[in-house]
């Protein structure tokens, strides 16, 4: 896939196993990706109420994490996990799409049904100064919540899949990598703020998705430094999420992102860490799957919800 012309093979290895495996075990579309109907008795029950209210609802009231006090890991780690959903590239595949890209590409018409199924299922999405509230304050969440991602900074992230999920009011969070901000095919500093202004979150990426455990050095300048102050710049808030390129992280990253400002950061499949929860906060991959498959991972993977 395009974005991975900044990463290096051995990087990459690491996580398409993992990736492949989702692929493959998620029940995915067929080439064409263009059918996905639920099938029956593995379906999601509708809502029975009031699932058109989303995290920006007037009904929701945004909590304030400002000063908020850290919880100690076991009271995080002992709260149910929300399900957190990470996409890349919103696009048919191409004839020339291997295997392995496709586990990163959702087409539109998958995406468009896996949507219009969290929102028959009543989920409502939500966004991470939430989600920061519930692990450290317990602060109440909508029913059913999650969390929908968006990593690498395509530009069909904001042509093709803010609109549709527009159409059900969910807003998303952009984990924008700075060094494609205005390149072809991607998005520019304007459609970043516009997200922004609009009540989506943008968290970092990094400035070329280099493997945060092979930082050395000015690295962390280069890397986490100079991308939060740029994105600060685009948005006119803070930056302080942050999600690690291929999911990849270890310990001594840590009290680095701590040093920068960032207060949480997402990874992907691993366990969480027992010391520092907020900074290994699960997500998972999805593909061309269809709404059923989806709906029976996020129950699997976030048996809570």
């Amino acid at each position: 896939m395009k974005t991975h012309t900044f990463r290096s093979k051995p990087e990459l290895i690491a996580i398409l196993v993992i990736a492949f495996f989702c692929f493959m075990a998620a029940n995915c579309h067929s080439s064409s990706a263009k059918t996905a109907d639920i099938n029956a008795g593995s379906a999601p029950e509708p809502a029975k109420s009031d699932g058109d209210k989303t995290a920006n609802s007037p009904e929701t009231k945004m909590p304030n994490i400002e000063g908020m006090k850290v919880a100690d890991p076991k009271t995080v780690l002992g709260r149910p996990e929300v399900p957190i959903l990470c996409y890349h590239q919103i696009r048919d595949w191409k004839p020339t799409d291997s295997k392995t890209a496709q586990a990163y590409i959702c087409p539109p018409a998958a995406f468009a049904e896996q949507m219009k199924m969290l929102a028959d299922s009543g989920y409502h999405a939500i966004l991470p100064d939430q989600l920061y509230a519930y692990l450290n304050e317990g602060t109440p969440l909508p029913s059913k919540p999650v969390m929908l991602t968006f990593d690498d900074t395509d530009l069909d992230q904001y042509t093709v899949a803010t609109p549709i999920m527009e159409k059900y009011k969910f807003k998303g969070v952009f984990f924008i990598m700075t060094v494609s901000i205005g390149r072809p095919r991607y998005m520019s500093k304007e459609q970043i703020k516009d997200l922004s202004d609009k009540g989506h979150a943008i968290g970092s990426h990094t400035w070329d998705h280099h493997n945060v455990k092979k930082y050395q050095g000015t690295d962390w300048v280069t890397q986490i430094e100079k991308p939060t102050k740029q994105l600060e710049t685009i948005t006119g808030k803070k930056i302080q999420y942050f999600a690690y390129p291929f999911g990849l992280w270890n310990p001594q990253a840590i009290p680095e992102l701590k040093k920068r400002g960032m207060i949480a950061a997402f990874q992907l499949y691993a366990p969480r860490d027992e010391q520092d929860p907020l900074y290994t906060i699960r997500r998972i991959i999805v593909p061309a799957m269809k709404p059923a498959a989806l709906y029976k991972s996020m129950r699997q993977g976030f048996s809570a919800y």
